[in-house]
């Protein structure tokens, strides 16, 4: 087991520069959410009311309880008023430093000393000003009375707990099922897309890419709501609420946060496109990661064969390395980023309690303590002001840290959104007309006219291809490797639509009919048989779930797999291994022939469907398809001599082109035919050692 770097290779960043994530960007990826959201809609908003509820109770239930249990508890100042209702004591623990403040300020306000004044004629009066109240004595909580005041503070401690506890899991609970049926309708609508696509996006992509972006990617969105607008505003509403509160202690502090945001605000603009670039080389290697493990493991019995154990192991290890690395220096980044604003928010919160502490020392008025002496008692600089004013710093500060760290992980967010958005924004190259004629019944014929296609567009597969089938005969598609026998079959599934020609239904045009009713009125019997950790059953009525156990036994007896199947444990309902691992490769070849056969479609396409069986075994299997086929069309894709003899139809092609086409005998009198020197060759090959 070798050992990571801890920072090998950190310098480096082996990726293209992403997109500039611009606000406007932002706004558009955001936007392109909605749809996925818009169904929680109202979830949303009961969420959002309940918070926005909670931290406000939770903001002032904090304030009160500090000044009740440091001044009041503590040492000892009597109640505000509504604080001796809160804890239901009588007007004996109420203080009256209100009007005394009042009568205070006012006798700040006036000059020293006597004061004329004239009203109705009568004679001057010598006004003496009240004095300030931080003069004024005022007896103190008796012990008794404090500790009747800790204790219901206490009961309303624990009920308030009980009360957060369970509030605070309840919309824990509902919360996280809203984000996840949002995540589900991204995802859902992704892997929709995915399907949707051609096989030609199918054909130059990594399927892991793919499972990375609907897996990992979609799961952004939730994020999206919680760290582009939740966390964010919660951030925000405690660092507004403190700067509030902070302004109302000296607005000094309020200063010095707004001068302080300056180099914060300096160092998130540096440092964000080097997050960027980060974000999109972790989300590339988890990828590639994902594409490496996908295609390892679904080919495990070739590496065993091949004893290539040790090669497979290598490529996982670079690839697991570099996703490792990326998500590593990824978040280290972060932490530098975030350290860099602890230290100017330290230095902020050292400088604050210093001034504070000074103030408490000369017993200084706080700037708006008047205004709040009716609910907390901070009307001058005492120990529960400088507690509250202490936290609130230190929260602000934290709000601000906070902020930027979410900033930091927006930007590997909408990277993973605008991942995610690249496949819902690809358009499918096959897409149903606006108006799709019915599928034609019964059926009549199947022809490909003068059809050409490529995969790529510099290098045609097809070229010009005529061929008809008709309904009741057997078509056999015969040529040699690559000349283009699978692609004429995936034009008729509609998997790709041709370049040039048509293909045809009862001279009806394949696009002017619905892509699901082409597909659901033609079987296909694939040579890669895809079978799946399933009972028999299951895996012959996948794509026919509402057939019923007779007809699945019919298919089964049509395909020559009932026998064998009867023999197993538990017959039908045996459970198949992964992929069908527990049958050899004949019997998982007549289940995808049985698979075929019980949709029961007008159209049925074998791909090579018995490569894996025995002559005798294929000889039965080709005498019941031709009984169970008539008056449907049936195509087939082979190499076999013995297949293609009893076929009704025979097209053989050659680079592309339908060269010639009619029965094995007619064929193999043309001296000169193209299809009679390929079966020659094939007989030779077949007798020499």
């Amino acid at each position: 087991m070798r050992e990571l770097g801890l920072i090998k290779g950190y310098g480096t960043l082996e990726t293209e520069a992403p997109s500039r994530m611009s606000f406007r960007r932002m706004f558009h990826l955001s936007l392109g959410t909605w749809p996925y959201i818009r169904p929680m809609l109202l979830h949303l908003l009961v969420i959002g009311a309940s918070g926005s509820a909670g931290l406000l109770v939770g903001m002032v239930t904090g304030f009160v309880g500090t000044d009740l249990w440091t001044n009041k508890v503590l040492v000892g100042e009597k109640l505000q008023p509504i604080q001796a209702t809160v804890l239901f004591v009588g007007d004996e623990y109420v203080t009256t430093d209100s009007q005394k403040l009042g009568e205070g300020k006012a006798a700040k306000n006036s000059k020293a000393g006597s004061v004329k004044s004239k009203a109705g004629g009568k004679t001057d009066k010598l006004i003496t000003p009240a004095p300030a109240m931080s003069k004024v004595a005022e007896p103190e909580l008796n012990k008794e009375q404090r500790r009747t005041v800790r204790n219901r503070l206490i009961i309303w401690a624990i009920i308030g707990a009980v009360g957060a506890t369970l509030g605070g899991m309840f919309i824990w609970y509902y919360s996280t099922w809203v984000w996840h049926q949002i995540n589900q309708n991204l995802r859902v609508a992704m892997a929709e897309r995915v399907e949707s696509l051609s096989l030609r996006y199918h054909d130059s992509h990594r399927i892991g890419d793919a499972m990375f972006r609907v897996y990992q990617d979609s799961a952004q969105i939730v994020n999206l709501l919680q760290g582009a607008f939740v966390s964010p505003a919660i951030t925000l509403y405690y660092l507004l609420f403190g700067l509030i509160f902070l302004v109302a202690f000296d607005p000094w502090f309020a200063l010095m946060m707004f001068a302080i945001a300056i180099p914060l605000g300096w160092i998130a603009v540096v440092t964000t496109p080097r997050i960027r670039m980060r974000s999109m080389a972790n989300r590339e290697a988890n990828s590639a990661l994902t594409s490496r493990s996908q295609e390892v493991f679904s080919a495990l019995r070739l590496v065993k064969a091949n004893h290539a154990e040790n090669i497979v192991f290598e490529r996982f290890d670079a690839d697991s390395r570099r996703a490792l690395d990326a998500a590593y220096f990824l978040r280290l980044d972060m932490v530098l980023v975030g350290m860099a604003f602890a230290m100017l928010g330290g230095g902020l919160l050292l400088t604050t309690e210093y001034l504070m502490v000074t103030w408490v020392v000369e017993e200084r008025e706080t700037f708006l303590g008047a205004l709040v002496a009716s609910f907390i008692g901070f009307v001058i600089w005492n120990y529960g002001a400088f507690s509250s004013a202490r936290g609130r710093v230190a929260g602000a500060t934290g709000s601000a840290r906070g902020l930027i760290g979410i900033w930091m992980r927006m930007q590997d967010l909408f990277i993973a959104l605008e991942r995610a958005f690249f496949l819902l924004d690809l358009e499918p190259e096959v897409t149903d007309p606006e108006n799709p004629v019915a599928f034609p019944s019964p059926i009549d014929s199947v022809a490909w006219e003068n059809v050409s296609f490529g995969y790529l567009a510099e290098k045609k597969i097809l070229q010009s291809a005529t061929l008809e089938a008709r309904a009741g005969t057997i078509t056999a598609i015969v040529g040699g490797t690559g000349t283009g026998k699978s692609t004429l079959m995936s034009l008729l599934l509609r998997l790709y639509d041709p370049d040039e020609g048509r293909i045809s239904i009862n001279a009806v045009d394949l696009r002017e009919m619905s892509i699901d009713d082409i597909r659901a009125n033609t079987a296909i019997a694939l040579q890669k048989n895809v079978l799946f950790a399933d009972t028999v059953h299951n895996n012959i009525v996948f794509g026919a779930s509402r057939a019923d156990r007779q007809v699945v036994e019919e298919a089964a007896e049509i395909a020559c797999a009932k026998d064998f199947i009867l023999e197993m444990p538990k017959g039908f309902d045996t459970e198949l291994g992964e992929r069908g691992g527990k049958l050899s490769a004949g019997q998982r070849q007549r289940l995808s022939i049985a698979r075929a056969v019980v949709r029961d479609t007008p159209i049925l396409v074998l791909d090579e469907p018995t490569a894996s069986l025995d002559a005798r075994t294929e000889q039965q299997v080709l005498e019941n398809l031709a009984t169970w086929g008539a008056g449907r069309i049936i195509l087939l894709i082979t190499h076999r001599l013995s297949t293609i003899r009893n076929a009704d139809q025979i097209a053989f092609l050659e680079n592309g082109r339908i060269v010639e086409v009619g029965q094995h005998e007619e064929l193999m009198t043309r001296e000169e035919g193209r299809y009679r020197a390929f079966v020659q060759a094939e007989i030779m090959g077949a007798k020499s050692p």
